[in-house]
């Protein structure tokens, strides 16, 4: 079996209801990973929730449950949204899973047995909701945290280290030989100055936490719940059978994934995750792959943060949204488009139904959906049944070729907002074509110079209905439908206008 091109979401953390944020990056992917098959290749995409650690036991206890019922709860509400979302992941890890908690065991004893993880004490500065140790330099006045802006709890106790300090220089050499692994490349320079400013070795256990992954060599002890996150994108695709003793279990793993080996997957192709993950997975991460001695991924790529009406969303506002009752009321494929036309992917953006409804009207009601109408209008009188290949040597079909071209070298670069501009600025052309050779005029006299102005902008929708495949699947399937060879039937409109009420 050839190498797959192994795509990853983050984990999401169940410690709340999945919002628009976590929706952003799923649609980012599944987008990619449209894309991708298109194209031909064999993709695996991979995405599910990450559910140990303090935050999860606080949260269960708040609600009267255990934590794995408070779990089984909130991850079933991530895949339902990726179904209502029509989002098309081919696994859904849980850290929970037998097979994730037996890989982490296996990591976590061989790097303890070859000298990489020892045994220590700590005293720092922890935040609770992030479970993670700052140190003063990271701190904000006062002793916050930089993240939620609160008080830092001062803690004493037993761990286990992981010798992240030992792969300072090889990490710094890892960026310099492989200048896309940090993206977008003006993110990577925050991750090599962070290096550079020397490495800690990280406390991966706990012992006032219960709701973990055990340590087999000191059960007293939990694994921390960033080491234990991480591990997924390997212990989802099959590297048990390379590290644990219960080899037909995860060689049964590896047949319900389609795979014959770890080797089909590893290393990813790319994982995307928000910006403010982007250390873990740029930094301790790939230092943990070189303490297993295996290859890194080829690309780690950090987008920005949502803000509705200029806040940052927040419960106490009142402001999260959720991207599923968004896309009830507006229809889902709207909404996966609108999240990426609006800011360059990569960015922070706001989100505003103002701005959502400017854009359904001007880029698919008033661009997309009015060509399509007029152009099938004219050429049901004009031209009849729609010929399988329409307009092939034509100047828009040429056009075409070149827009096309572009849209491949934006999706190289994750530039999804790219491709969209490109994608509708090819549909104004359209329009302008209509405007500038007046078809309905031109039919009066010259039928035929009609029906072949006709068949260009059939040809040139034909493109579009492809193009928008990756973010709007529903929408092109009904697009292809109605520009299918045959005869063409009346239609009711593909975007109905939004009013203000």
């Amino acid at each position: 079996m050839s190498k797959k091109f192994f795509i990853t979401t983050p984990i999401y953390y169940v410690n709340s209801v999945p919002h628009i944020g976590h929706a952003y990056t799923t649609i980012a992917l599944d987008i990619l990973d449209r894309y991708k098959r298109q194209k031909g290749l064999d993709v695996h995409f991979l995405t599910g929730t990450d559910e140990h650690g303090a935050n999860i036991e606080k949260s269960a206890c708040a609600q009267g449950v255990t934590p794995k019922e408070w779990t089984d709860n909130v991850s079933a509400q991530y895949k339902e949204m990726w179904k209502a979302l029509n989002i098309s992941y081919d696994d859904f890890i849980r850290t929970t899973d037998a097979k994730h908690e037996h890989v982490v065991q296996a990591i976590f004893e061989k790097l303890l047995k070859q000298g990489d993880i020892y045994k220590g004490s700590y005293s720092g500065n922890y935040c609770l909701s992030c479970e993670q140790y700052y140190d003063e330099s990271e701190m904000l006045e006062g002793g916050l945290c930089p993240v939620h802006k609160r008080p830092l709890t001062e803690v004493h106790e037993e761990t286990y280290f992981f010798k992240l300090s030992k792969y300072q220089d090889a990490l710094l050499k890892f960026y310099a030989d492989h200048p896309d692994f940090l993206s977008p490349k003006y993110r990577a320079n925050e991750i090599i100055n962070f290096v550079k400013g020397g490495l800690r070795d990280l406390s991966v256990t706990r012992t006032k936490v219960k709701w973990g992954v055990p340590v087999v060599s000191d059960p007293a002890h939990t694994v921390y719940v960033w080491f234990d996150a991480l591990i997924n994108y390997v212990s989802a695709t099959g590297l048990g059978t390379l590290l644990c003793e219960d080899k037909a279990e995860h060689e049964e793993q590896l047949k319900k994934i389609g795979a014959q080996s770890f080797e089909d997957f590893w290393p990813a192709n790319l994982h995307m995750v928000g910006k403010e993950i982007f250390r873990f997975h740029s930094v301790i991460w790939p230092a943990m792959l070189m303490a297993l001695g295996l290859p890194l991924p080829t690309k780690v790529f950090a987008h920005g943060w949502w803000t509705v009406e200029g806040e940052k969303m927040s419960k106490t506002l009142g402001n999260v949204v959720n991207p599923v009752e968004l896309a009830d009321k507006y229809g889902v494929d709207p909404v996966r488009a609108f999240l990426f036309r609006e800011v360059p992917f990569g960015q922070d953006g706001d989100f505003s139904m103002q701005s959502f409804k400017n854009r359904y009207n001007s880029d698919l009601a008033n661009n997309i959906g009015n060509l399509l109408s007029r152009t099938l209008n004219m050429a049901a009188k004009n031209v009849g049944d729609l010929p399988a290949e329409a307009a092939a040597q034509s100047a828009t079909h040429k056009r075409a070729l070149e827009v096309e071209k572009a849209i491949d070298g934006h999706y190289d670069e994750l530039a999804f907002d790219k491709v969209l501009e490109n994608i509708y600025g090819f549909a104004g052309e359209l329009n302008k074509l209509v405007d500038e050779k007046k078809p309905w005029e031109l039919a009066k006299t010259d039928k035929e110079a009609a029906a072949a102005v006709l068949l260009e902008l059939v040809c040139g929708l034909r493109f579009i209905a492809q193009w928008i495949a990756p973010f709007m699947p529903g929408i092109a399937q009904e697009m292809q439908r109605r520009l299918a060879p045959g005869k063409i039937e009346k239609y009711a409109p593909l975007f109905p206008r939004l009013e203000d009420k």
